[in-house]
């Protein structure tokens, strides 16, 4: 009986859930991150342990297979950035269940970020608020992990701009990141995004973001030979809705492969989280279930605008296989998630994907891919 429940995740998810709240819950939340990524990373590196997991957590169900941004995925759920920022771990996180993971936010130069504290939790909402700022060991160094690794995760790479370069040299930081990643990036996401980095959600306004994305382009053709890396940008959830429709109308007209939609905001509206625990918290980015609504709504803009042209990565606020079909149906071609993994404990991935190979089979569709996009009519 006890092997059975094992087998059905209750048990490891029970145990998780009592974790969080005796343990996790009372430790720092950066300190409970590095804690626990440690023990997933310590776990896998146990062969034979690694093997096994894989096999039970990794999506097999070929309804789930999702080819996109020139990569087979088994399943269309990756783990967002922010949660492996220096690639120590992206095989680990695989072995959970995610289908790809992307690492970073990675910039040109190593840098500390801000001061800590800098992670904090909103149990109430099931969020998170950081203002981590970019802390990383630099773009060589990740590209050292990632060009050594045995098993071979998908990956893609998010890079940003360092706090101490100015806005007028942002394109030059970019393309150094760009140049050292290039040929161990599955994909490359421009992260233009975070509020956690001054002057960089200034980068969203196209006059600043075409000659960036332009070079960056380059500069990954020149680093490969021509072979083509997928380039995405990241946007944030709080542009007004024309903004939108102007970066999308730019990727389209810049052959970018995606947009990922979206980073975390820095609204506080609508929190149970009383005023003043949110006060204490201070300054950076919510999120969680608070982002959901809005995350939901920008994809829909997207993809009302530019159909099946861009590869549409919805990530903010998904915490169920329910969450993620919403965002399938309304064109998205993969999901992503941070917050809900966090919450959700080591078993997430395999319950949403699982979930996600049911709600597929019950609307009759053959593949996931078949869903995407079926909720919106193109304006």
């Amino acid at each position: 009986m006890l092997a059975r429940l094992a087998n059905r995740g209750w048990l490891t998810s029970a145990m998780y859930r009592l974790l969080f709240s005796f343990v996790f819950r009372h430790v720092p939340a950066e300190a409970a991150h590095h804690l626990g990524f440690g023990l997933i990373r310590l776990v896998v590196a146990v062969p034979k342990l690694a093997t096994l997991l894989r096999w039970w957590l990794v999506a097999r169900d070929p309804i789930l297979r999702v080819r996109a941004l020139g990569l087979d995925l088994p399943g269309p759920l990756g783990l967002a950035a922010g949660f492996d920022k220096d690639a120590l771990g992206p095989d680990a996180l695989g072995a959970l269940g995610f289908a790809f993971v992307e690492i970073g936010t990675v910039t040109a130069q190593p840098q500390p970020g801000n001061p800590r504290p800098r992670l904090f939790r909103l149990p109430a909402d099931r969020a998170l608020v950081n203002r981590m700022g970019f802390n990383n060991a630099g773009a060589a160094a990740a590209a050292d992990r990632l060009r050594n690794r045995r098993v071979r995760v998908p990956v893609g790479v998010n890079i940003g701009k360092a706090k101490a370069t100015a806005e007028q040299d942002a394109v030059a930081d970019y393309v150094a990141s760009a140049q050292l990643l290039a040929d161990v990036a599955g994909y490359l996401v421009v992260n233009v995004s975070s509020p956690n980095t001054p002057g960089l959600r200034n980068l969203q306004a196209v006059e600043h973001l075409r000659p960036l994305l332009v070079a960056v382009r380059e500069a990954l053709r020149q680093a490969t030979n021509g072979r083509r890396v997928p380039l995405l940008v990241k946007i944030a959830p709080d542009l007004a809705d024309p903004d939108i429709d102007a970066v999308a109308d730019l990727a389209v007209e810049l052959g970018l492969d995606g947009i990922i939609a979206t980073n975390t905001t820095t609204c506080r509206d609508g929190l149970r989280t009383s005023p003043e625990q949110v006060t204490a918290v201070g300054a950076g980015g919510v999120s969680g279930a608070p982002l959901k609504e809005r995350s939901v709504a920008v994809l829909r803009r997207l993809r009302a605008r530019v159909g099946d042209r861009l590869v549409l990565v919805s990530v903010g606020g998904i915490e169920s296989a329910e969450d993620a079909w919403l965002r399938i149906q309304a064109g998205a071609t993969l999901v992503q998630a941070y917050t809900g993994f966090v919450y959700g404990g080591p078993l997430w991935p395999r319950r949403i994907h699982r979930g996600l190979a049911r709600l597929a089979r019950q609307a009759g569709y053959p593949s996931i891919t078949q869903a995407t996009g079926t909720s919106i009519t193109k304006a």
